[in-house]
């Protein structure tokens, strides 16, 4: 099969992360601006988590502060591993997964501490019970707070947003990242105040009962923005996403108001109806990435019938278990190189196939006929390394 050497179209991501990359027709006149934005963001995370510290760590004291961010950390490690679990046919830039969990973790966490606050305080002034605040207000604040995280990514990474799955990734973490901020809080808060014994029923009811609270609230509008971004229908593009903030407001809502019934009604309702809620969740979670991979066995089985791979490579690109088969087979058979270019190969593969998706859909965004090709190029070039000559 003769092959037209293209233009490089693989722009590595890290070692062993390729990333198909869209031409940019505009992009002496985009490139200032989206320099300018990058900076902007850049300031307004470090900013934002600067002043999330001084906040949290004037609350809590030092010594609170460091024992509340060990103790945080120990779920976040899973939480964010199963997360990415998820994600395993196309992994996402790992600079959009740090902006959604910094996103998640400073800007989110600063602004609801402000608002959260202040709307405490309003409710004491007029009369009211302060409490109120955490069903009434917190949900919305923090839901709307880390959701822009999804949103800013859906407008401005368009070519790497490809639907459900990579919106509950992003909004998840985002999540993550609140979540952890937040757990520094009570739990520092609690040692300071009360020593290790409270400390010790914090961290089992925050980081044992519930570490994925919070990136399942807001992972519905991951869900609603991932339906948006996969469809054409203008009203399924605006509604979406508002009924996705809406459940995650709700679930938010009805999560806050479970926990502020006492230790015993907070287990009741847990088991009750938190739990068949997350698995609901994940239920979700997985019929999304199950239909991911019907989509990679459909295009891929065109790209093979077309003579760009292999009805045995289509097969096994599909199949996530023997992705990792072919992987260690590459790095004993033929070494380390090897190993890296099977893996770039299952990665671009992924990418190419949702474009295609993407282009059946009308949602493919522009160029992305002529990223397809230059992919599919990549592709033979990167089987070179682990496909004899004439393969």
């Amino acid at each position: 099969m003769a092959v037209v050497e293209p233009a490089p179209a693989v722009v590595l991501r890290g070692e062993g992360e390729p990333h198909l990359h869209l031409p940019q027709r505009r992009a002496r006149r985009t490139g200032l601006g989206r320099v300018l934005l990058r900076i902007a963001l850049v300031v307004v995370i470090a900013g934002c988590g600067l002043l999330t510290v001084l906040l949290v760590a004037t609350d809590t004291g030092i010594t609170g502060f460091g024992v509340g961010t060990l103790l945080a950390l120990l779920p976040v490690v899973p939480v964010v591993a199963a997360i990415l679990w998820l994600d395993r046919y196309e992994h996402e830039p790992p600079r959009q997964l740090v902006f959604a969990f910094a996103w998640g973790a400073f800007v989110a966490t600063f602004v609801s501490l402000v608002l959260n606050t202040s709307s405490m305080e309003l409710i004491r002034a007029a009369g009211g019970n302060p409490d109120s605040a955490a069903v009434l207000v917190a949900p919305v604040v923090e839901e709307t707070t880390k959701g822009l995280a999804v949103l800013l990514l859906f407008l401005f990474r368009r070519r790497e947003f490809d639907g459900v799955v990579d919106g509950i990734v992003y909004a998840a973490l985002a999540g993550v990242g609140f979540a952890f901020v937040e757990n520094v809080l009570y739990l520092g808060r609690s040692f300071s105040e009360d020593g290790g014994g409270v400390t010790a029923v914090t961290f089992v009811v925050r980081c044992l009962f519930s570490p994925f609270a919070h990136p399942l609230f807001t992972a519905a509008i991951g869900v609603g923005i991932g339906v948006a971004a996969s469809r054409r229908n203008p009203a399924v593009r605006v509604f979406a996403p508002i009924l996705g903030w809406c459940v995650a407001v709700a679930l938010h809502a009805l999560w806050n108001l479970t926990a502020s019934q006492g230790l015993q009604g907070f287990i009741g309702t847990y088991v009750a109806l938190q739990v068949p809620i997350f698995a609901a969740a994940v239920a979700v979670a997985v019929v999304a990435r199950t239909r991911e991979g019907r989509v990679l066995r459909r295009h891929l089985a065109g790209y093979a019938q077309a003579g760009w791979i292999t009805p045995a490579e289509a097969a096994m690109l599909a199949s996530l278990s023997e992705r990792s088969r072919a992987r260690d087979w590459a790095g004993r058979a033929l070494g380390p190189q090897a190993k890296g270019a099977m893996r770039d190969f299952q990665e671009l593969a992924s990418e190419v196939a949702f474009l295609r998706d993407r282009m059946e859909r009308g949602t493919a965004p522009a160029g992305a006929a002529d990223a397809e090709l230059a992919g599919l190029q990549s592709m033979w070039r990167l089987r070179r390394a682990f496909v004899p000559t004439g393969a």
